[in-house]
């Protein structure tokens, strides 16, 4: 098999596995059995990607061409390997929790649930492999129409508007994104992605400049959470935990700020984005969005409310680091969507496994649960620790390399938002960790232990995994090799 198709294959396979799971629907063990196996193919067929990616290299397919200089084609670069591994990976911990967490809550449509999912994989692998601006607005739009059914799972009233204020945002995003397109095209000739940026061969005015940029900004921003762009992702927590924790902590807004990677290094570039000063308004944005959210965070006694605006503030570490057009920074903010990824779907992990065994919701109703779920909870303190930046767990590294970012770029007020998020971080998730380890639960505690294994093993997996990418980033995947090559590509 030539490499050249693989790509293709991984987009390709979990869709592939969607008529399976429809035609299982009365065989609940066969359907999950397809979902595994179209996750494990994926990551296996991604993972061929990864010796030439570290080697720089590019594994592309055109599929058609729309128009002269306008194709749909698959691309396999570095970032987007970078990318697909995470989501793959990670997709394969969320099929096996999603069997646990469906079947102790006694969900309905199971069946569209797991559908649904796949077609958001093949969405996701599509975004991180689009070669041109034209190919990721396709899959970025496909993955927000797919993920609109597990949105509103429930199909009660709150699920419902959660689904609506879902498409309103995300849909006109998209519209967003392809009038910025338009213009790109049409004062470039080209949609293909550069590491450097396509813009630095033409003359542009600065209101032009400013005007694209906001257009783009829109267009990526509403997924990555930037402030004000951001209050559909807490509302489209009424979803079932595991869309909750791939899709709303990796998928669906990881892929927002992977475009803002992709627009601010591959269209703009750090020379036209600094001769603009578009990284500044960038910077003003993300820094505003972490300390907002973060405070915000404060006020949310619903667990996975909580987690949301955790999220906002996690996904605009990553703009910021974007924003400091420096290498360094940039390799802390790339290397950040892998830490982040793994770490807060713990998180929303030990939430649902927390809610199905003990039906509880609101944080001032874990007192004492440790006692009777330790592995979820030690999962949710190595998970909390690392988003606040202790080491040796996984978000220390990416903080790190942030922090160093700033100095390099010789600015002190990044930093200090850096310091006071993390102090926040430990604000407001500690105190669950105290109430969870140190304060007597009640009498309806009597009787329980942990979730199911299909749930408290993925918990426990990914919460390790942060562990030992905080040990050795380089573990496996080389994802630190990976953003390093990322970084002085677009340097």
């Amino acid at each position: 098999m030539e490499l050249t198709y693989i790509p293709l294959l991984a987009v390709l396979v979990s869709l592939a596995a969607v008529p399976f799971i429809l035609l299982s629907s009365n065989k609940p063990n066969l359907r999950e059995f397809w979902t595994i196996a179209a996750g494990i193919i994926k990551f296996l067929l991604v993972l061929t990607l990864l010796p030439s990616a570290l080697d720089g290299e590019t594994v592309s397919i055109t599929l058609l061409e729309i128009a002269p200089n306008l194709p749909l084609v698959l691309e396999a670069d570095s970032f987007g390997v970078f990318f697909a591994i995470i989501a793959s990976g990670l997709w394969i911990f969320t099929s096996f929790y999603s069997i646990g967490y469906m079947r102790g809550h006694h969900e309905t449509k199971q069946t569209r649930y797991f559908a649904s999912f796949a077609v958001c994989l093949s969405s996701t692998i599509g975004i991180a492999f689009a070669g041109n601006l034209l190919t990721f607005i396709i899959f970025y739009e496909m993955l927000t129409l797919a993920t609109y059914p597990l949105v509103i799972h429930s199909e009660n009233k709150k699920a419902i508007a959660a689904g609506r204020k879902y498409l309103t945002y995300t849909l006109t995003a998209g519209l967003l994104l392809i009038a910025a397109a338009g213009i790109t095209y049409s004062i470039t000739g080209t949609l293909d992605f550069q590491a450097g940026g396509i813009f630095g061969d033409v003359e542009l005015s600065q209101s032009m400049a400013i005007t694209i940029f906001l257009l783009f900004l829109g267009g990526v921003g509403v997924k990555a959470g930037i402030m004000p762009l951001h209050s559909w992702l807490p509302s489209a927590m009424a979803a079932p935990t595991p869309v909750s924790a791939l899709l709303h902590a990796v998928a669906v807004v990881k892929s927002g700020v992977f475009g803002v990677i992709r627009v601010v290094g591959f269209i703009f570039g750090p020379d036209v984005m600094a001769s603009f000063g578009l990284n500044e308004i960038l910077m003003i944005l993300a820094g505003f969005t972490i300390i907002v959210a973060s405070l915000l965070a404060f006020a949310q006694d619903n667990l996975k409310r909580r987690l949301a605006y955790s999220t906002v503030g996690h996904l605009s570490y990553i703009v910021l680091g974007t924003a400091l057009l420096t290498e360094t920074g940039l390799i802390g903010s790339i290397m950040h969507i892998s830490t982040h990824a793994t770490m807060k779907i713990t998180l929303f992990f030990c939430a649902g496994a927390i809610m199905v065994n003990l039906h509880k919701k609101n944080i001032s109703n874990m007192n004492g649960i440790a006692k009777v779920m330790p592995w979820t909870m030690g999962a949710f303190t190595i998970g909390s620790m690392g988003l606040a930046g202790i080491p040796p767990i996984n978000g220390f590294v990416s903080k790190w390399y942030l922090g160093a970012g700033v100095l390099d770029g010789g600015m002190m007020l990044p930093l200090l938002i850096l310091i006071i998020s993390g102090l926040l971080n430990v604000g407001y998730f500690f105190p669950i960790i105290h109430r969870a380890y140190f304060k007597k639960g009640g009498s309806e505690l009597e009787g329980h232990t942990e979730a199911s294994p299909f749930m408290v093993v993925p918990l426990t997996g990914t919460a390790v995994l942060s562990v030992l990418f905080g040990v050795y980033p380089d573990l496996f995947f080389n994802f630190f090799d990976l953003a390093t090559e990322i970084a002085s590509t677009i340097f």
